[in-house]
This record gives C-alpha cells, structure tokens and sequence, in this order.
C-alpha cells in the first residue's frame, strides 16, 4: 500500500521509521489504529503528556501578550507552576528579533512534502534564526541523543531552505542558524545546537535518500526493529508479537512531551504557514 499521494513527512513520522519500519507501515500506511496501551501506569502517562501540553499552551499565550499573571491565576498543578515560574524567571524567549510562536514551515524534499512546526522562531534583524523548543520531560537526554533526533536534523534543515520567506527574500546561512531544547524542569541547562554547512549537506543527503528509501519499498520490505527494547513502548508490539505489557513510565522519560497528541481545545488562529 503506497502512501497517500500528498503526505507530508515530519520529524515524528520520519523518526518512527528509524526507530521501525514496521511501526511506520502501521501508522502512515496501513493507518491501523491499534488500541494497546504505551506505558504504564497509564493515568499518569496521560497526565504528563496533558501537562506538557497545556505549558506549551502558557507559553503560546505569553509570546502572544497575554499577561503571565491572567495565563497563571488559574493554573494549581504543582508542576506546571513550577515550570512556569522557571520559565517567567529564566526567560528562555527573550532573544531579540522577531518572534513567530507555533509557527509552520514546510517545503519539499523528493518529491514530497516535509513540515515543521515550531515552538517559537526568532528571526533577527543580521538574518540569524534561533528555533526554541520546550521539553517538559523529568529526564535531560544528553547533547548527542539531541544532535541525532530527526526533530533536530528536520528544524535546522527546514529553517535553512524554506525560511527565506520570513526574511522577505533574505535568506539564512547555516551559521546563523540554532536550534535550542529548553527544558522547564532544567531551566539553566538549555541544550544548544548551532548549525554549519557541512551539518546542512549531511542533512540533505541523509533526508533525502530516507526518504527515498521510505516511498520505495513495497509492502514486505518493512523490517520490525532489531532494537526490541524499543517495542516495549510501541502500540502495535502485540499486533506485532513483540509482547503484551507496556514499559514502565520511568523508562519512558526521555521520548516524553514529543508528540502529546491531546486534544487541549488550543486556539492558534493567529499561527501562519510559510511554505515553498
């Protein structure tokens, strides 16, 4: 079964298929939905992915001007007060330039589409581009765990080629591209990525023949990990064989607040798109 024509890959779809191409056969291709559960316990699984979302909520709404006392005076989660506090003390944001919160930026890449959506992207006035990205994981991955995740290699890449149009036409070197992982619960270790251009060819080449890769395999080309670890934490590990009990949530904290996928009735209306 062949992908969708008009599908558009991003950092998640690209990296479950790192992680398994039999996982991203399943989600992208079949469109199964499996109903097993990920991690347990699974209520508080669920509890931090809903709180993660709901700061990034806070944040949204403070770039946007809403005063921090009006985004906080309803909010009594002893975390998400924690967090917010570390953010309004730390100030991750205040970089100068302009600022475009929740913002997409897509392009193409053989043939297909690639998007990203960015926390916050702050575009100055000497043509450099910081990416800000907040994590709300209790767990601090190390600076190589960030260097080699598809959200890292896609932002910088997709800031480098499709973000002219911010600039009117001004265009980013890859020099005067960084991408920064702020975590709330570790407000003054903020992981920095700085971009060059010989990490800008890598990550063409590297993109563009997973890729091809992905849209030219046929139907029984799509391998279960060889990490099997991996299938502790995956949907699809009884559809699969790989076992019946989810990971423990302590073993989870890493891959935490990357997709929340919650529905937290956001209002983005005011977000833009800026494709080529």
């Amino acid at each position: 079964m062949p992908l969708l024509e008009g599908f558009v890959f991003s950092k998640r779809s690209l990296q479950d298929y790192v992680d398994c191409p039999r996982r991203f056969q399943l989600r992208y291709l079949y469109r199964l939905s499996w109903p097993a559960v990920e991690v347990e316990p699974a209520l508080e699984h669920e509890r931090r992915l809903r709180q993660g979302a709901l700061f990034h909520k806070m944040v949204h709404q403070h770039l946007l001007g809403i005063p921090s006392d009006r985004i906080s005076e309803s909010n009594t989660d002893e975390d998400l007060r924690l967090w917010w506090r570390n953010y309004l003390t730390t100030k991750p944001a205040e970089l100068p330039g302009d600022k475009y919160p929740e913002i997409t930026v897509a392009s193409s890449i053989q043939g297909w589409g690639l998007s990203a959506k960015y926390d916050l992207l702050v575009a100055s006035a000497d043509n450099e581009g910081a990416i800000l990205d907040w994590k709300t994981s209790d767990h601090l991955p190390d600076l190589e765990w960030h260097r080699n995740r598809l959200q890292t290699r896609v932002y910088r890449y997709l800031l480098l080629t499709a973000g002219s149009n911010l600039l009117k036409d001004r265009e980013f070197s890859p020099d005067a591209i960084e991408m920064v992982y702020w975590y709330a619960g570790f407000p003054d270790q903020p992981v920095s990525l700085p971009y060059n251009s010989k990490q800008a060819e890598l990550d063409e080449e590297y993109l563009s023949a997973l890729i091809k890769e992905i849209t030219s395999l046929e139907d029984d080309e799509f391998p279960l990990t060889e990490h099997e670890h991996r299938c502790r934490f995956c949907a699809y590990r009884s559809y699969c064989d790989r076992g019946e009990e989810a990971g423990p949530l302590h073993e989870f904290q890493e891959y935490l607040d990357e997709d929340a996928d919650l529905d937290i009735d956001f209002d983005f209306d005011q977000i833009a798109e800026i494709e080529i």
